[in-house]
């Protein structure tokens, strides 16, 4: 994590296959989050309960978790693309499936298989993305790459309540289905540089490797799992403190979280590139906690809209920082499993956080719930920052050692003249 001082302007970004790869990602994306929301509704159509609704949504993540640690074993197997393609495949059908459930068992099902898909596709996709950037500019474009990630997190659920509520939920689905399917399209599309002598050599040293996590990455997905915690606070229970407080911009409110994560990728992958992780770290997490606090005093909706554009605005440089630490932490041909433990981490995070704040917020408060976020993010900063000065004392110490070594060496031959 050392501060990089080299331009990286000069090098190319923007290829045909990184084109494709993002706009695939934002459909996919975009399909998913026009569920989120009208998902529910169909379970509580076909008769299921408030139970059952949080087993449709806890097991898709479970599935997507237990697929993730396969995709490096599997690249090894298949191309790349053609595993991105099944995934998105697995998606397009599962999203089309969900109309032929007539009880929650089936949809259960569905929801399984979906996961899987869903699981592979957004490791390939992320993986893929990575192969296409260049090595020097991989943080500004992996924050391009995520670009489309916030867009639809802003109108795909937009777009799904307003299909439902304009026609029903065979509309929704099949509208969701055509979706993926033109994300699978383009995904035909993209193109992935021919493997080296040396990539085949390391592709038969993993043929048989199995990796439930990437220890080399631990750390980043550590911080991204705190991260994920707040965010599970945020997506679970934003809606119902606003109904406390009497706040009715919640729409808006999320909204304007995506937009702030779309507008700071613009800026924090060219930071990251030159400056270093921490110069993109450290202030997100800072600004992350500010929202929070923001939020917690807010007592009117302009500053309830504010709290969720600090919130949107660190975390939306978070994400794809941590995700270029872990990828730039491992060799290409372990993409796969950095992609996966990140992913894994994060989406532990945000299951284990609803569970936990949700805790928090029947034995005491919705506001207490933000108290504990703001708690993860400041040991998510301690944290960081201890590693960092570590590393840095290591590096002296490296130094000071080689210095020594080398004067040792040139007075020896000095005294040998």
């Amino acid at each position: 994590m050392t501060i990089r001082t080299k331009q990286t302007s000069k090098v190319k970004l923007w290829s045909h296959s990184f084109i494709f790869v993002m706009l695939a990602n934002a459909l996919l994306f975009g399909a998913f989050e026009m569920l989120l929301p009208t998902l529910p509704l169909f379970v509580s159509d076909i008769g299921g309960d408030t139970k059952q609704i949080g087993l449709v949504t806890g097991i898709f993540v479970f599935s997507a978790i237990l697929i993730r640690p396969f995709a490096g074993v599997l690249a090894t197997k298949m191309d790349k693309k053609y595993l991105l393609i099944i995934g998105i495949a697995i998606c397009a059908l599962s999203s089309g499936a969900y109309y032929l459930s007539s009880g929650i068992w089936i949809m259960l099902l569905i929801r399984v298989i979906h996961g899987f898909g869903f699981g592979l596709a957004t490791t390939y996709f992320t993986t893929i993305a990575a192969e296409s950037i260049p090595e020097e500019r991989r943080g500004e474009g992996l924050g391009y790459f995520g670009v489309g990630e916030a867009i639809a997190m802003s109108l795909g659920p937009l777009m799904g309540v307003t299909i439902l509520q304009t026609y029903h939920f065979q509309s929704l689905f099949m509208s969701c289905m055509a979706i993926t399917l033109l994300a699978l399209l383009i995904a035909v599309f993209i193109s992935r540089k021919p493997k080296s002598a040396n990539d085949l050599g390391n592709q038969k040293t993993r043929i048989t490797t199995f990796k439930l996590i990437e220890k080399r990455v631990l750390f980043p997905a550590i911080l991204i799992f705190l991260a994920g915690i707040s965010a599970g606070g945020i997506i679970s229970f934003t809606a119902l403190y606003a109904i406390d407080k009497g706040f009715e911009s919640v729409a808006w409110f999320f909204f304007i979280v995506a937009a702030a994560s779309f507008l700071v990728r613009l800026v924090s992958g060219k930071m990251f590139d030159n400056l270093g992780p921490a110069s993109v770290l450290i202030p997100a997490g800072m600004i992350t906690i500010a929202g929070f606090i923001v939020l917690i005093a807010a007592q009117s909706e302009f500053q309830f809209l504010i709290a969720g554009f600090l919130y949107g605005f660190g975390f939306g440089a978070i994400f794809p920082a941590l995700q270029t630490v872990c990828l730039n932490l491992v060799e290409e041909h372990n993409h796969e499993d950095a992609i996966g433990t990140f992913f894994n981490f994060f989406e532990l995070g945000i299951g284990g956080g609803s569970l936990l704040l949700g805790a928090v917020a029947e034995a005491f408060s919705y506001q207490a719930i933000y108290y504990v976020s703001i708690g993860s993010y400041v040991l998510y900063l301690l944290l960081y920052l201890t590693y960092t000065s570590f590393n840095i004392q290591i590096r002296k110490k490296r130094k000071i050692a080689k210095t020594i070594s080398a004067n040792f060496v040139s007075t020896k031959g000095g005294q040998n003249e």
